[in-house]
């Protein structure tokens, strides 16, 4: 069974994007070549700032929607307490 990763990267307009993969690394690569979402042909991917795994695919994408809920300075709080651990 696949585990499922939810992922935030960080834009070169300051802006984050969230996403849900098996393999944060390759979906991170595949973003800065213009593959897949749409977001990314008006802004560049910076890097991965957030990453968190373990998950199935129906949880990831509930994990997914709800961090996109989250105001920026919730997502900041997210990031910072994961980095702190």
């Amino acid at each position: 069974m696949l585990t499922w990763s939810v992922y935030i990267i960080e834009c070169d307009d300051g802006s984050f994007y969230t996403g849900i993969s098996t393999d944060v690394h390759r979906r991170f690569l595949q973003h800065g070549a213009g593959q897949g979402a749409k977001y990314f042909r008006a802004r560049r991917p910076l890097k991965v700032i957030y990453a968190e795994s373990g998950h199935t695919r129906s949880s990831a994408s509930r994990r997914e929607a709800a961090i996109k809920t989250l105001s920026r300075v919730e997502k900041m709080e997210l990031i910072v307490s994961e980095s702190v651990q």
